[in-house]
């Protein structure tokens, strides 16, 4: 036997390898010094550009969704510091019952902050666990950034449209007049 190369004389001594698998490595091997085009890829390599491939696609979305996440995260950071640099301080024992979560929430307000409420200049928002007031350009800024976080609007209510049915049903209440100061 030719000097060869080490490795593949100990792997047959040992009976891992046939003599007849040994030649045929040897002369692809030397076939592929010798070619002078670029060989045909195999199956392995094939496979493994695929997997490749599948791989970087995997990486591309994955830091697609981190991206997205990573904005999402920023624009609640942004909206939160929005609600902690504009909220209006709450004064005042009367009060102010709307719904969050399938629940009635209590503020106490005083009769402005109730009219500015009611009138749609002031929106409350949500802020953790607790609910604060924001002047209506500040809210419009939030609800750009996370929509969620605004829990009573009413300026947003009369921006619609008011149905064919709902006007023939103002015109007839007209008639009955409630009084302003009512407080429910």
């Amino acid at each position: 036997m030719a000097k060869g190369n080490p490795l593949q004389e100990q792997l047959l001594k040992a009976g891992l390898v046939k003599k007849s698998k040994v030649a045929e490595v040897a002369r692809e091997q030397n076939k592929a010094r010798h070619a002078k085009g670029p060989s045909e890829p195999t199956d392995i390599q094939l496979e493994a550009e695929r997997a490749r491939a599948e791989k970087a696609e995997r990486d591309r979305a994955l830091a697609a969704e981190r991206k997205a996440q990573a904005r999402i995260t920023e624009l609640r950071a942004q909206a939160r510091q929005i609600i902690e640099d504009r909220k209006v301080p709450r004064t005042g024992e009367s009060e102010y019952r709307f719904t969050a979560d399938g629940a009635i929430r209590t503020l106490l307000v005083n009769q402005d902050l109730r009219k500015k409420l009611s009138s749609g200049v002031l929106v409350i928002v949500r802020l953790d666990d607790r609910y604060e007031l924001l002047p209506r350009v500040a809210a419009d800024k939030v609800r750009e950034r996370d929509a969620g976080m605004i829990v009573l609007d009413h300026g947003q209510e009369a921006g619609t449209e008011p149905s064919a049915a709902s006007s023939e049903d103002d015109a007839y209440y007209a008639q009955f007049q409630v009084p302003d100061d009512l407080v429910w």
